[in-house]
C-alpha cells in the first residue's frame, strides 16, 4: 500500500502523509500499504532494488482473460497507475492492458493473458512494485511505506516502540505505535512529531507517554 504523509503518503497516493502505498495529500495516489487492509509493510528486495507490495490477484471476471484485483492503494484504482507490475513470488514484469471499475471491483486485463484459464492461473498472486516508481516528493513529505517500522521515541530519548501501520481520519494520518502497549499518536508535523530522519530510522515526537 502508499499514502504521503506530513506530509505522509500512503501506495493511497502512501500527503501530509500521503495516501495511495501514498495519503497526505495526493497529487499522484502513493501505494498506501493498509495492515487493516491484509497488507501490511513487506518491504523486499530484487538486488538492490526495494519492492513495495500493492495488493494481489483476487479472482476472474468473465471469459477473455480479465481479473480482479484486491488494491492496498488509495484510492483504489491508483494501482494501475504504476507500470509495470512484478507478479507472484518471482516478481516477473508485467503490464496492465487495460484497468477499469465495475461496480465496486477492479478489474484489470494483463498482457499474455487471453482467456479465462489463463486468469485462473493467477488468482492469489501478489502484485508489487519497485519503490523506484514511486513519485518524487516535497520537503516534509513522506511516504507511509517510508514510515512504517521506523522507531518512534520522545525528545527526552525515550523510545516508544515502532510504526506498526498508519491511520487515516478525516483530519490528519495517524501512527499506530506498537512498544509495551499500543499508541495512536497523530501524524502533524510541527505539533506532535518534531523530526522524521530516514536515515536513521526515527521519528521524534511530542507525547504525554501515558496517552
Amino acid at each position: 500500500s502508499v499514502w504521503i504523509t506530513g506530509r505522509a503518503l500512503a501506495p493511497r497516493s502512501a500527503i501530509a502523509s500521503r495516501r495511495w502505498f501514498p495519503r497526505l495529500a495526493k497529487p499522484r495516489p502513493e501505494p498506501r500499504i493498509d495492515a487493516n487492509r491484509g497488507g501490511g509493510v513487506n518491504k523486499r528486495n530484487a538486488g538492490e532494488r526495494e519492492i513495495v507490495p500493492m495488493g494481489h490477484i483476487s479472482g476472474v471476471h468473465g471469459v477473455k482473460g480479465w481479473v480482479k484485483i484486491h488494491s492496498l492503494t488509495e484510492p483504489r484504482d491508483a494501482i494501475f497507475e504504476y507500470q509495470p507490475w512484478l507478479l507472484g513470488e518471482s516478481h516477473e514484469e508485467i503490464r496492465v492492458r487495460q484497468g477499469k471499475k465495475h461496480g465496486n471491483r477492479l478489474l484489470a486485463l494483463l498482457e499474455n493473458t487471453e482467456d479465462r484459464e489463463q486468469a485462473e492461473a493467477l488468482v492469489n498472486q501478489p502484485i508489487a512494485v519497485y519503490r523506484e516508481q514511486f513519485p518524487g516528493l516535497l520537503e516534509n513529505e513522506f511516504y507511509w511505506t517510508d514510515l512504517m517500522g521506523l522507531s518512534v521515541q520522545l525528545e527526552n530519548g525515550r523510545e516508544l516502540g515502532t510504526i506498526e501501520h498508519m491511520l487515516a481520519t478525516g483530519a490528519n494520518d495517524v501512527m499506530v505505535v506498537r512498544g509495551e502497549r499500543e499508541r495512536l499518536i497523530p501524524f502533524v508535523l510541527g505539533r506532535y512529531v518534531k523530526e522524521v530522519n530516514l536515515d536513521r530510522g526515527l521519528v521524534v515526537v511530542d507525547w504525554d507517554p501515558d496517552f
